[in-house]
């Protein structure tokens, strides 16, 4: 590997650990530059799981201490979403960049559109006693773990939508929640990943460093700026991302 990837993979990593933590799609900055380093489409996504992994727990970790995660109810959409990335992880394996660009590309098209609607919703939030918890929720969510499993770029915008449109969460509060959920189906995807092969460890425990000093900054920045400026942080990083995946698949 080359000198300079020894710094740029973790500073890579410590911007897309900050940008996963309050919005999403940080591994469209990291999958890249794995690629660049050598490491096959396939591989680069399941060592990618290994930073996603530490930097949920650092970042779920700063969100609890600072009283901003539902303990009480934030579980829920954890087992519909981890049944829904073991399927999805399966599926991965044989995963090609182009199709993963180009899926993508189409769901943050969709997702920035969703995102631009009704903003009261997603900075206000529902009292915890008006939220609620059904088999169309569980369905959704265990779709959102299929596509976490699957792809895990951009999963983050698809799990604030989920959490604040359909489970009645602020931004602030629903990235708390996403963390957990991102937590919890990664476990499982980054198995699969190793029995499949698809992990190289020294690079993907480098990414984390980088992921983890991200995700403990964002935690920080969430609790002080709140859900008005992860909005347009959001914003921005989904408008960004499409625009990326959409001219990566017109020259590709």
């Amino acid at each position: 590997m080359e000198w300079w990837l020894y710094i740029a993979i973790p500073l890579s990593g410590a911007v897309a650990g900050f940008i996963n933590t309050l919005a999403g799609s940080g591994s469209l900055i990291t999958l890249p530059l794995l690629m660049l380093a050598g490491l096959p489409p396939t591989v680069a996504n399941g060592t990618n799981r290994v930073a996603i992994l530490l930097q949920s727990g650092v970042g779920l970790g700063g969100f609890q201490k600072r009283g901003l995660l539902d303990v009480h109810d934030g579980w829920k959409p954890v087992i519909p979403a981890v049944l829904g990335a073991v399927l999805g992880a399966q599926l991965a394996v044989e995963l090609t960049e182009a199709a993963m660009k180009a899926a993508i590309a189409a769901l943050m098209i969709v997702m920035l559109g969703v995102i631009l609607i009704q903003p009261k919703r997603w900075l206000e939030g529902k009292a915890a006693a008006e939220r609620t918890f059904g088999w169309l929720q569980g369905v959704a969510f265990f779709g959102i773990g299929v596509y976490g499993g699957f792809i895990q770029a951009g999963v983050g915008v698809v799990l604030l939508a989920g959490l604040v449109l359909a489970g009645g969460y602020d931004l602030v509060r629903a990235n708390a929640v996403k963390l957990l959920v991102v937590l919890a189906f990664t476990v499982v995807a980054l198995v699969v990943f190793v029995i499949g092969g698809k992990v190289d460890w020294p690079m993907g425990l480098l990414l984390a460093a980088g992921n983890v000093l991200g995700a403990w900054i964002a935690t920080a920045t969430a609790a002080r700026r709140g859900a008005r400026f992860v909005r347009w942080l959001l914003i921005a990083v989904v408008a960004a991302a499409a625009a990326k995946l959409l001219y990566d698949v017109a020259v590709g």
